[in-house]
């Protein structure tokens, strides 16, 4: 019985992480978005994560929601200091997301700042 029940949890187990490792390893897809950073926040309850969204349009009614690792200290600080900049960021989709990732399933990999090309400063 004994062997039977860590058979079980043992296969459980691996199914985890088996499952961790392909939403972790294998993106859905990659690409970039630009717009204006109008928010960019930590927010939880139990699990913190950072959030923010960019407008992609002039008046506003496209928005993109996005998360960022935590781990990803140097693009946390550049979106703070970017805030209400134009920019463009990098971003990997992947299948699902966790509690302690984010609430998207869209993560910021890199950002750098544009000119807007709704005010050419020429």
């Amino acid at each position: 019985m004994k062997k039977n029940l860590a058979f079980v949890l043992g296969g459980i187990i691996l199914i985890a992480i088996l499952f961790y490792s392909f939403v972790y390893f294998v993106p859905y897809s990659e690409g970039t978005r630009a717009g204006e950073l109008i928010k960019f926040s930590k927010k939880g309850v139990l699990s913190k994560t950072w959030e923010g969204q960019i407008s992609q349009g002039i008046s506003g009614a496209q928005i993109f929601d996005f998360s960022v690792m935590g781990s990803e200290d140097e693009v946390i600080q550049k979106l703070k200091d970017y805030q209400g900049s134009y920019v463009k960021l990098t971003y990997v989709e992947r299948y699902a997301t966790f509690i302690f990732w984010g609430d998207t399933k869209y993560f910021v990999t890199d950002i750098s700042k544009e000119n807007s090309p709704h005010f050419n400063r020429e």
